[in-house]
């Protein structure tokens, strides 16, 4: 089998290559990935696997795409620009990334159907809903640049799909948490700045809730929904994690044996979802998937991570915020 993955360098993509390296016999992968915001080099820099290609490049180069994807099975698009704080403050490189992009490998599978396309998307595409849960068939109604352009590409591929016969499936998974996640995310970056006691901003009074899944069990998640391939299907990927970011924050600064003194409230973000909430249901009983981590242990093991891995994240550039609301220019 051969796949072709988009983003491999970045948080969920680089789980999901020695994720697959680890679990997978006879699977051949092509990285792409342009190095933009959120991609380490160090991600993968210990994979040595002859089966394995790293090309530097874009999505939306169309001539470099068409070439990759012409002996491949499979194309995994984890490619996104996926910061919510940056898109309100410049919606341009979403859009580009996240629509141009997907619109770019859409094109080139016109003459390519045989190549299966999954894409990565996120249960942010639902927008907020205060009690309840999303089920997949429910409408997207997102409420930032950052889910509208994952929404708009969603669509897109619908069209793509009925029209052109293509053949393709969308995953929505909640907020995901692990080794390699770069530091601007809630997690790393109350871990990282606990390390060096450095102020904690949480927006508003901290009380959005969301819902948590360890980056393995979604990785395992994937695989299965490639083995198991169900043309035009759509899973939601849910955690079985949910709590406010502040409860989260303080159970880490727990874990860290750090004062909850950390944390600094700063102004909510333009559009703030107050939480999200997504069915898994069908994914159970069609793929027979469920989540394996246990949250509890499975947020040690990630803080750990991080302790011991100082080089990974030392390098990046990780500033303190001297505006703390990062959608209005200093």
């Amino acid at each position: 089998m051969k796949y072709l993955v988009t983003g491999g360098c970045g948080f969920i993509g680089s789980n999901f290559i020695l994720r697959c390296f680890d679990k997978e016999k006879d699977v051949k992968i092509t990285n792409i990935d342009a190095m933009h915001a959120g991609s380490n080099p160090l991600n993968l820099k210990n994979l040595r696997n002859p089966n394995y290609q790293f090309i530097k490049g874009n999505i939306c180069d169309k001539k470099l795409m068409k070439k990759l994807i012409e002996d491949v099975d499979f194309v995994i698009n984890f490619a996104a620009e996926s910061h919510v704080d940056r898109s309100i403050k410049n919606p341009e490189p979403f859009i580009q990334s996240n629509v141009i992009g997907v619109y770019t490998i859409l094109e080139l599978l016109r003459t390519k159907r045989k190549v299966k396309f999954l894409q990565i998307s996120t249960d942010e595409v639902y927008g907020e809903i205060l009690k309840g849960k999303f089920l997949e068939c429910d409408k997207l109604n997102p409420s930032n640049p950052y889910s509208a352009t994952k929404a708009s590409a969603e669509m897109l591929i619908r069209c793509y799909t009925r029209t052109y016969n293509l053949d393709t499936i969308v995953t929505r998974s909640t907020n995901n948490y692990g080794p390699r996640q770069f530091p601007e995310k809630l997690i790393p970056k109350t871990i990282i700045s606990a390390l060096r006691n450095e102020a904690i901003p949480l927006h508003g009074d901290g009380r959005a809730k969301r819902q948590w899944m360890h980056v393995f069990d979604h990785c395992d998640a994937l695989l299965k929904i490639l083995s198991k391939w169900k043309k035009s299907s759509i899973y939601n990927i849910s955690g079985n994690y949910e709590i406010t970011n502040l409860s989260l924050v303080r159970q880490i600064l727990k874990i860290m044996n750090k004062s909850e003194n950390l944390i600094t409230f700063v102004p909510d973000r333009p559009g703030q979802d107050e939480r999200y909430g997504i069915n898994s249901n069908l994914i159970k009983r069609e793929i027979g998937f469920k989540t394996k981590m246990k949250p509890q242990e499975s947020l040690e093991s990630t803080v750990q991570w991080y302790v011991s891995n100082k080089e990974w994240w030392q390098n990046i550039r990780f500033k303190k915020i001297k505006n703390p609301i990062p959608w209005i220019s200093n």
